[in-house]
């Protein structure tokens, strides 16, 4: 235990530095170790609780930088350095950092009711304005039930059936034989599945704008500029938001008017029992943030797989094993029972959503003070729960920067050591509702990469990831692509 003085000469004898862990780059350890630790907020008097620990670090920017270039290793240096609660400065603001299991599980469960998603409304609701991340308290719980009504299993099945086409389609004529940068080959697929999906369209003339649309709303969320001028991110994505509002409120009328089973039609009739339905602006305000949520969480996920098959070959080749099993067997395009059955898949999209989970935070704000793990938390706070800190916890995982999907399949599963231990979907009552067709669209993908391509890369190649808004790799993650022998 370091006894460590703050700026005012304080001492906070209870904050504990801790080694550097295991593959935490040291460069990056040193830079985000607090040399200076300064208490966020002094707890009420006889409360018992401690003082948040942190700094803000360079001016007016904090450690906002270092965020964008490091993402989960940046909270995970933290993590090791102060402990499971601390703050920082970012994007303007003094940020709670929650990490590990235990922290946060007591901010996305929610038990006394102290954090509203204005955390995420302070970043994006100029984007993804009243979209269902962005609701609390009874306004949340009424447009989930509705919106349940387009996620049940019959109509997951049908989503199923309208995407396998579309890879059908689309990925056997992927070029081979050359170095391909197959992030933005994904991008492009996984937009096309969620129109065709999502609004019984495939993707025509206006697929670029719409999805340069999307991409300039998901990047101005960490804008450190917030405001409207030129040239900045923050224009960049209010012009993109506007756009997204014409495009889906011209389809409107036509889809409030038929009988679809696509996704924006089920929005524009879904009914509760009680008489719940959406509003026109209900409608347009869903559909822009579940198409971004979609088709990016889609992309990410989809990508890493892909790098991890390519960089464990003899994983490869088990999935397409039973890729080849399942196509020889039913002779027909799967299903979801279908995909459901290509178990190494699954432990290989669980482990890449371990190693590289696709929303890495998710944000809260305070409505009162709070206690967390025993610090005192005041009102009005911004909090970032570091869910992708745990997925390499040591006390969890066995050597938790390996990848291992074994750690998934029984007896091992570790996964349940903890509620909390792997939460690439958040938790709690915002616990994505799309987290079953998104795992079965990334499991789709995969099963026609491997039926169609052998997946390579070049030795020593690791992606690095940009997270400018959700993570992305910065070089569009360069793969190869060969005929089957």
């Amino acid at each position: 235990m370091s006894l460590v003085r703050t700026a005012t000469g304080e001492r906070l004898s209870s904050v504990v530095l801790t080694p550097m862990p295991a593959k935490v780059d040291r460069r990056l350890f040193d830079k985000t170790r607090p040399q200076r630790i300064v208490p966020l907020a002094a707890p009420p008097a006889g409360s018992g609780l401690k003082p948040v620990p942190g700094d803000a670090g360079p001016p007016v920017i904090g450690h906002t930088l270092s965020y964008i270039r490091y993402g989960s290793a940046f909270t995970r240096a933290r993590h090791a350095a102060l402990g499971p609660v601390s703050w920082c400065g970012f994007v303007g603001e003094h940020v709670v950092i929650a990490a590990g299991p235990d922290a946060t599980h007591e901010v996305l469960t929610n038990p006394d009711k102290a954090y509203s998603q204005d955390g995420w409304r302070f970043l994006v609701d100029d984007f993804f304005h009243r979209g269902l991340m962005l609701l609390d308290g009874d306004d949340h719980r009424v447009h989930r039930r509705v919106m349940q009504e387009a996620f049940t299993a019959p109509r997951i099945r049908g989503y199923v059936d309208r995407t396998v086409p579309v890879l059908r389609e689309a990925i056997p004529s992927w070029p081979r034989g050359q170095q391909i940068r197959i992030y933005p080959m994904l991008k492009s697929l996984t937009l096309d599945v969620a129109t065709h999906v999502f609004m019984d369209d495939r993707s025509g003339p206006e697929s670029d704008a719409v999805n340069q649309a999307f991409m300039d709303c998901v990047q101005a969320a960490s804008s450190i500029v917030r405001r409207d001028l030129p040239g900045t991110r923050y224009r960049a994505g209010l012009r993109g938001r506007a756009l997204l509002e014409r495009y889906f409120r011209a389809a409107l009328p036509a889809k409030r008017a038929g009988h679809g089973d696509d996704l924006f039609s089920v929005l524009c009739r879904a009914t509760t029992p009680e008489g719940e339905a959406f509003s026109d602006d209900d409608v347009v305000n869903h559909m822009i943030f579940l198409m971004m949520a979609a088709h990016d969480t889609s992309t990410i996920t989809s990508a890493a797989a892909a790098y991890y098959l390519a960089a464990h070959l003899e994983w490869q080749e088990r999935a397409r094993e039973e890729s080849l099993a399942l196509d020889s067997m039913t002779g027909a395009p799967p299903d979801l029972a279908a995909l459901q059955s290509l178990t190494t898949l699954d432990l290989v999209i669980k482990e890449s959503l371990r190693l590289a989970a696709p929303v890495p935070v998710v944000m809260r704000r305070t409505v009162k003070d709070t206690a967390l793990l025993g610090h005192h938390v005041p009102a009005g706070q911004l909090v970032m729960a570091a869910g992708a800190t745990n997925h390499h916890d040591p006390a969890v995982w066995t050597a938790p920067d390996v990848f291992d999907p074994e750690r998934f399949a029984e007896p091992r599963r570790e996964d349940k050591a903890h509620r909390d231990a792997w939460i690439p979907f958040g938790g709690g009552v915002h616990k994505c509702l799309g987290m079953l067709f998104g795992s079965l669209e990334v499991t789709a993908i995969l099963h026609e990469l491997l039926r169609n391509h052998r997946i390579t890369v070049a030795p020593g190649y690791r992606p690095r990831w940009d997270n400018t808004s959700l993570p992305v790799p910065a070089d569009g993650l360069p793969l190869r692509l060969e005929p089957l022998r």
